[in-house]
């Protein structure tokens, strides 16, 4: 029986998923077991993505070669944070290669059981400055509301892995949010507020739309705000029935999560730019990885190539201490050198900023190389991106 005829919006995987401008080697879904018999009209639909997840060890050895060390994490993977692959991610990984940083952000390897002295369950203090249920009140002006516990994927460098992938089924139950909201409406200085999770948009769209409503009818909220990674590893969520859901509250912005240029897919491109022609601002937060992106030239790709998909850089983070993170952490010099060989060398919608998040709950400080030599009253002396000297005075 032949497939049915896609839509325009539905273009066949072969020809969406190959990486944009790129000879990298990739699999067509089709030429994976698991996935030989599966229709076009299946691999787009995002539930059928979500229900088909790689869960198990049997199947991701269907997907790749696993190491020995890969073997070790599967076993310890009980109790931890789950094991999640999405079947469009899955098409990303390269089957032969350990080091793709595709696969490292999402198999399991023996290093996670290796907690590090000062490794935290909750390095940011999330826990502590929550003063109702499912928010977070750290800065004066802005929140931070855990809408799911929720991924499409479940990366292995996660700083929420305390609470992600806890329930096997979603609480959506009428009140869930109350106390938070009213929380923001008694606050009059709130007047930004951001929906994170876990993933906000694996949320079903009308249960997503009664939460972003509800923000946007407190009158001091001015700017709302959507964390996520979907784009990247779910981009089939991304449907127009979604695209103007949220087109109806705007203006709101969309936060997502990229950490490599092999992320950026024809696929995660059309995503974006439903977004983007929804009028939804896009901006990416990228996590610094060792072996995945603390090279200068990686993050280089990177960031130009979001930009060519209209997603400006925002933040690269510092991996966060949170346990079991270790193998993947860099010193803090890599992030410097990194925004060194960025700041000046490229356009400056390509500079993000890099910030190291307080461990303890000190927020996001900045931190970056230092282009002041020296001052003195109405005196800077600066060196610019070549190392050249200048005065300014004032």
């Amino acid at each position: 029986m032949s497939n049915p005829t896609l839509t325009e919006n539905q273009k066949t995987q072969a020809e969406i998923a190959a990486p944009v401008r790129s000879t990298r080697r990739q699999r067509d879904y089709q030429q994976i077991s698991l996935y030989k018999d599966v229709n076009p009209l299946d691999w787009e639909d995002w539930h059928w993505q979500l229900k088909h997840r790689i869960r198990s060890k049997d199947e991701l050895s269907q997907i790749i070669k696993l190491t020995a060390e890969e073997e070790k994490g599967l076993e310890k993977d009980k109790g931890r944070l789950s094991l999640a692959i999405t079947p469009y991610w899955a098409t990303l990984i390269d089957p032969e290669d350990p080091t793709c940083p595709i696969r490292r952000q999402a198999v399991p390897v023996a290093a996670e059981s290796v907690v590090a002295p000062h490794e935290m369950v909750d390095p940011c203090a999330e826990d502590r400055d929550s003063p109702a249920p499912h928010l977070v009140h750290r800065y004066p002006d802005r929140v931070l509301l855990l809408a799911t516990d929720h991924c499409a994927m479940y990366c292995r460098h996660c700083t929420r892995r305390r609470l992600v992938g806890e329930h096997e089924k979603e609480d959506n139950s009428a009140g869930k949010f109350d106390a938070a909201i009213e929380y923001i409406k008694s606050n009059k200085k709130v007047r930004d507020v951001l929906i994170s999770g876990g993933d906000p948009l694996t949320l079903e769209d009308d249960v997503l739309e009664s939460l972003v409503s509800r923000i946007r009818e407190i009158s001091h909220v001015e700017f709302l705000r959507i964390g996520t990674r979907v784009p990247v590893t779910l981009p089939q969520r991304i449907t127009e029935g979604l695209a103007n859901m949220l087109k109806k509250y705007s203006p709101i912005w969309m936060s997502i999560h990229f950490n490599h240029p092999k992320e950026i897919t024809k696929r995660c491109k059309l995503a974006c730019d439903m977004l983007s022609e929804a009028g939804i601002p896009l901006g990416s937060q990228s996590v610094l990885l060792k072996g995945i992106n603390d090279r200068p030239y990686i993050m280089k790709k990177l960031v130009h190539e979001l930009l060519q998909i209209r997603v400006r850089p925002y933040y690269i983070y510092q991996c966060d201490p949170v346990r079991g993170t270790q193998h993947f952490r860099t010193p803090v010099a890599v992030g410097i050198n990194i925004i060194e060989k960025l700041r000046g060398h490229t356009s400056g919608y390509a500079v993000p900023t890099y910030v190291i998040d307080g461990p303890g709950g000190g927020g996001k400080i900045p931190i970056g190389p230092n282009y002041i030599l020296s001052q003195a009253k109405g005196k800077y002396v600066l060196r610019n991106y070549k190392g050249k000297i200048y005065t300014y005075l004032e």
